[in-house]
């Protein structure tokens, strides 16, 4: 495996920083906030490329797994949205990647921010579920979405314009 350069170490620390300082501007919108994390991981994905935003969001979830305040709110890990956490992997993965995946096309790399939301939204999702169903709430598959996805849409839709325009304003700086 080949050595990250300093370069990429503070790269990486610093969008694991930014992923914590978004995740501290929470809307409670019921059981899982609105945050701006997504943001975070949407413009990591896109400014880094795959490795290195894994990396980023692999030290904001260690950081959190430790107990450390790192999660919405100033809070530490939450057993119930805690798949959504999870989901920021595939969601960095599938974005940075959405180039290979659907060749060099101004349309790639919105598509696989699409792409990996949804992968975001299954994980949360599912995760959620199986934690209300552990806590002996059984909630149906329509309760859920309107939960746990239909809130989300047009917010996470604006974080990822956003995230959107600006990688295609700073990533002349950061490749």
């Amino acid at each position: 495996m080949k050595k990250m350069k300093t370069r990429d170490v503070a790269l990486v620390g610093l969008f694991a920083a930014l992923t914590v300082i978004c995740s501290w501007i929470s809307i409670p919108l019921g059981p899982v906030p609105v945050t701006l994390q997504t943001f975070a991981v949407f413009l990591a994905a896109a400014l880094l490329g795959s490795k290195r935003c894994t990396w980023a969001v692999l030290v904001y979830i260690l950081l959190g797994v430790a107990g450390l305040p790192v999660f919405s709110g100033f809070k530490t890990l939450n057993p119930l949205t805690f798949g959504y956490v999870l989901g920021f992997l595939p969601l960095g993965l599938l974005t940075a990647a959405s180039e290979k995946l659907f060749s060099k096309t101004k349309l790639a790399l919105p598509l696989g921010m699409v792409l990996g939301l949804l992968a975001c939204y299954f994980i949360g999702t599912v995760w959620f579920y199986y934690v209300m169903h552990f806590r002996g709430t059984e909630y149906g598959f329509g309760k859920i979405l309107s939960l746990c996805v239909v809130p989300f849409i047009v917010p996470d839709l604006v974080k990822l314009g956003l995230a959107y325009f600006l990688a295609q304003k700073l990533g002349k700086f950061v490749k």
